[in-house]
C-alpha cells in the first residue's frame, strides 16, 4: 500500500485566510515541535507555477531555453514567469515597471532581428507589453 503525499493547504477552507504552520514532526523518530512557524513561500505555489519555476531554474533563467523545454512561445513564457512571480508575492514595484518594459521591448526586437522570434510572436509579445502584462 503506497502512502499518498498531500500538500498542506495554504488557505483556510472556512474563511479563506492564510493558514499558519503550528506543528512539525520528524518522520523518523517522532519528535514533535509546536509553535508558530513561517511557511515556505514555494510550498504555497500551485503545481503549475512550481513546475514552471523548476523548469526556469533548470534552464538557468534562459527564456530561450524555457521556450524549448516547454514547447511554448516567448510571450507564453513571459506570462508564466509573471504569474509565478505574482503567486510568490514578488510583483515588481511600479517605478521599475517602465524600465523593465523598455528592456523587454529591446530584447524582443533583438531576438526578432536575430531570427530567434518570428514576426507574429514578436508582435504578440510587443502587444502584451503595451497592455501592461
Amino acid at each position: 500500500m503506497s502512502t499518498q503525499i498531500y500538500h498542506a493547504p495554504t488557505q483556510c477552507p472556512v474563511c479563506g485566510s492564510r493558514m499558519q504552520v503550528t506543528g512539525l514532526k520528524c518522520g523518523r523518530c517522532g519528535t514533535e515541535l509546536t509553535g508558530s512557524f513561517t511557511p515556505c513561500r514555494f510550498c504555497a505555489l500551485e503545481e503549475k507555477h512550481l513546475q514552471f519555476v523548476e523548469v526556469f531554474l533548470r534552464c538557468r533563467g534562459s527564456i530561450k531555453e524555457v521556450e524549448k523545454a516547454l514547447g511554448v512561445s516567448y510571450p507564453t513564457v513571459k506570462n508564466m514567469l509573471d504569474a509565478a512571480l505574482a503567486a510568490l508575492g514578488l510583483d515588481e514595484k511600479p517605478e521599475f515597471r517602465q524600465v523593465r518594459t523598455q528592456e523587454e521591448r529591446s530584447e524582443i526586437l533583438s531576438r526578432l532581428s536575430q531570427g530567434e522570434l518570428d514576426v507574429n510572436a514578436a508582435i504578440e509579445a510587443l502587444n502584451q507589453l503595451k497592455g501592461g502584462k
